[in-house]
This record gives structure tokens, sequence and C-alpha cells, in this order.
């Protein structure tokens, strides 16, 4: 019997804090995977299982490929 080679995929996370405290967090490259965490650290840990979860479900043909970085910066706009 044959070993499955274990992959590392690597994906980008988007974390947004949220109103009433904690963070939602998302994998654009994954739709419909979000998860969540009253902590960065819980919300991190959540959305590690959730895309494991998603990708496991996946047809080894079906996984996206991974994201290269996006680097995200806030900008001032005077109106």
């Amino acid at each position: 019997m044959k070993s499955k080679k274990a992959q590392v995929l690597k994906y980008t996370e988007i974390f947004e804090p949220e109103k009433v405290g904690g963070y939602s967090v998302t994998i654009p490259a994954l739709p419909g995977c979000i998860s969540e965490g009253d902590t960065f650290e819980e919300a991190l840990k959540n959305i590690k299982e959730a895309a494991q979860l998603y990708l496991e479900d996946l047809k080894e043909s079906e996984i996206p490929e991974e994201t290269k970085p996006i680097v995200v910066s806030p900008i001032n706009i005077q109106l």
C-alpha cells in the first residue's frame, strides 16, 4: 500500500476585527472557508482547522493553487 505524501500548502488569510470583539477570518483562495475566534490566536487555530477540513473534502485535482502573498496597507484620503 502506497503512503500518501504530505503536502504543505500556503494560503493568505484575512483577519477582520469584529465590533463585538474577536476576529472573523477568511481565505480568499478557498471560497466559503470562514472561521472566527475570540482572540487572534483562536481565530488562527480555527481557520487552520477549517482549511484542513475544506481541503480534505476536495479531490486532489480540485485543490486550489497556493496564493501569492498579498500586501495590505492603509491609506488616508482627504475629502
